[in-house]
């Protein structure tokens, strides 16, 4: 007899049946579990349990109150040229919203006077400075359609620097409204044009798409600031940016050209930031900044305090990239 031959056989004993009571006479299975407790969820104890969440929050954001636009501090130098400079990729996910508002808090700390205009339906400009949207009684949406001066929406002061004309989630309405009106594609500049010479910058942060929304920001801006993602597509969607860029240059906007082009996420621990950054640079040249902005955790939970990376972190790597960023800009008047 073989060795497998015993396996088998050992095998076959191991698994016969052991003598004992006729399975006729034994309780069936079915009723051992129905003697078990119930672990079927309580949904009056969840539903309570939402409740006392909703009314304890883990860590509330203080609640600014909402100044107006006559109530702004008086500016301490002389505005020069303003420069409208839209923060603009249809791509989601790439750091406009984040980059519009630490760049303007860093250049709001190097004395300059800046506008933020939150273009984007989600509002994350306005909340992520701390701005508490059910106080908000008008918006740009406002501005847009309902010809409502854009110094009635703008709340000044929201940092150092800074002030910022919100949005809400009816700005998400928007596209579909503004077809029907007049000038639709010339709404944000002709509300935008009223603020030259009241702020050295004016930041459009733009929405993920490449809607009328988009269209008015490219109308209304001097130059555009596209972040790019250090990712494996960080050039998808671009090249249709740029076609839309040169169609409204042609059409609209003669003066509207590339600013620069920002680095976003960066990790220097991965080969492929590293790869991205390289072929962004060969293909945009000198538009890169020199600057890349890493990608740290102190940037993501900046928003949830209300505060720019430069007061929540002042001394780390991100408020030190945005920095030099904002320093860059300067420089490139």
């Amino acid at each position: 007899m073989g060795f497998f031959d015993g396996l088998k056989r050992d095998n076959k004993q191991s698994h016969a049946p052991e003598a004992g009571p006729s399975p006729l006479n034994q309780e069936p299975e079915v009723a051992q579990r129905e003697e078990q407790p119930s672990i079927e969820p309580n949904i009056d104890e969840i539903e309570v349990t939402i409740r006392e969440r909703e009314s304890t929050p883990f860590e509330a954001v203080p609640v600014q109150p909402l100044k107006s636009y006559k109530d702004k501090a008086p500016v301490r130098h002389v505005i020069g040229h303003t420069k409208v400079i839209a923060i603009i990729n249809q791509k989601g996910g790439v750091g406009k919203s984040t980059t519009a508002i630490n760049l303007a808090a860093a250049l709001g700390e190097m004395g300059k006077q800046v506008l933020l205009v939150d273009l984007d339906p989600q509002g994350n400009c306005s909340s992520g400075l701390g701005v508490e949207k059910s106080l908000i009684q008008r918006c740009i949406y406002d501005v847009l359609l309902n010809d409502v001066p854009i110094e009635d929406v703008i709340i000044p002061d929201i940092a150092e620097g800074v002030d910022i004309a919100p949005a809400t989630i009816n700005l998400a309405g928007a596209e579909v409204e503004l077809v029907a009106e007049m000038a639709r594609e010339n709404r944000l500049k002709d509300a935008v044009g009223g603020m030259r010479g009241r702020y050295d910058f004016i930041l459009i942060d733009c929405p993920p798409s490449l809607g009328l929304l988009t269209v008015n920001a490219l109308v209304a801006a001097d130059k555009l600031l596209i972040p790019i993602q250090c990712e494996f597509y960080a050039l998808e969607g671009v090249t249709k940016l740029l076609e839309s860029m040169k169609r409204v240059k042609s059409r609209l906007n003669p003066t509207l050209d590339i600013y620069g082009i920002l680095l976003t996420m960066y990790d220097s621990r991965t080969t492929l930031s590293k790869q991205v950054v390289d072929e962004v640079r060969e293909y945009f040249g000198r538009l890169v900044f020199s600057t890349p902005i890493p990608r740290t955790v102190k940037l993501s939970e900046a928003p949830s305090f209300g505060q720019p990376i430069t007061q929540y972190d002042p001394k780390g790597r991100g408020s030190l990239a945005y920095i030099e960023i904002a320093k860059e800009v300067i420089s490139r008047g």
